[in-house]
């Protein structure tokens, strides 16, 4: 785990900004941006950290940042992890220089999966952080392939006959490294201290790294504001989100939940998830439960934790 000593004590993304009150973004930029070990230029792809760290003429970020479309994180990224080598060939530039590009789930899981999956492919020295609020949120609480099922959005309303999303998440991680990547995980905003490790881990690697962190949102999954980081332990703790690396292609188990909360107690926190309390719909509780023992049972017997 990285030490105390390890981190900057600048404050590199600061108050000002307007996101929500709770917002797990936020918190995940400034866990980020804590860990950095040198010069860095941050890529934030559109999307609420975006619109909401950098309302003209003010800005949150104490760090060289770049805005730009929802697809195209990854490639920006790409382009200048490639323009500092370049300059460094020709003798033009001597410092190493971090690039981290933020997305959200929607700029990754579908819009920019073309542009990351090529900067994977292409091994560029970059760090991808996916800020998973489990829906286009910035632009109406639209479905993504991030969205889980059952969950009610605007174009996966829950209805009378239909509980939300049919379909369920991507396996981000498992795509990520199907390219080969060194080094891919996922974090929590509720576990700092991993979440932190991880990000250093990420920048250190020579070649392209990828963490799927979990992004409370509010207005989105609608509960209350004060409870965000309450939500995204309980998510961890239920094994919806299980903590893990893979790391040269070794799969590691970084929080063992020996005795997990039934899914049920994470899904009755959300206002997304209401309908499913409902009698006619109370059987995709058991699907949802029964896709979380599966998925926590594939990855543990990848981290040799069977």
């Amino acid at each position: 785990m990285v030490t105390l000593k390890g981190l900057t004590k600048e404050e590199l993304f600061t108050a000002g900004h307007r996101l929500c009150a709770g917002c797990g973004e936020g918190t995940l930029a400034r866990m980020t941006l804590k860990a950095l070990r040198g010069p860095t230029v941050i890529v934030n792809a559109t999307g609420c950290l975006e619109v909401a760290s950098t309302i003209y003429p003010y800005t949150s970020w104490r760090t060289p940042w770049v805005h730009v479309a929802f697809e195209n994180a990854a490639a920006v990224a790409s382009g200048i992890e490639a323009a500092y080598k370049a300059l460094a060939k020709r003798n033009a530039w001597d410092k190493h220089v971090d690039v981290i590009a933020f997305a959200g789930d929607g700029g990754t899981f579908d819009i920019g999966i073309q542009a990351l999956s090529g900067a994977l492919e292409r091994g560029h020295d970059f760090l991808y952080i996916c800020l998973d609020n489990e829906a286009y949120m910035n632009t109406g609480i639209q479905r993504s392939g991030a969205t889980p099922h059952g969950a009610a959005t605007t174009t996966s309303p829950a209805g009378t006959k239909i509980p939300g999303k049919p379909e369920f998440k991507k396996d981000l991680i498992k795509i990520c490294i199907a390219h080969g990547i060194e080094y891919a995980a996922t974090a929590s905003p509720a576990y700092w201290n991993d979440c932190i490790t991880k990000v250093r881990k990420g920048l250190e690697v020579e070649g392209p790294a990828v963490i799927h962190a979990f992004s409370p949102c509010v207005p989105g999954m609608r509960y209350d504001s004060e409870k965000s980081i309450e939500l995204a332990r309980l998510a961890v703790q239920s094994r919806y989100w299980p903590l893990y690396e893979v790391e040269k292609g070794r799969y590691k188990l970084n929080m063992k939940v020996v005795s997990p909360k039934p899914v049920v107690e994470f899904l009755k926190m959300q206002g997304r998830f209401r309908h499913l309390f409902q009698p006619q719909f109370q059987h995709e509780i058991d699907i949802i439960q029964q896709w979380v023992d599966e998925n926590w049972k594939k990855i543990t017997e990848l981290c040799g934790e069977s």
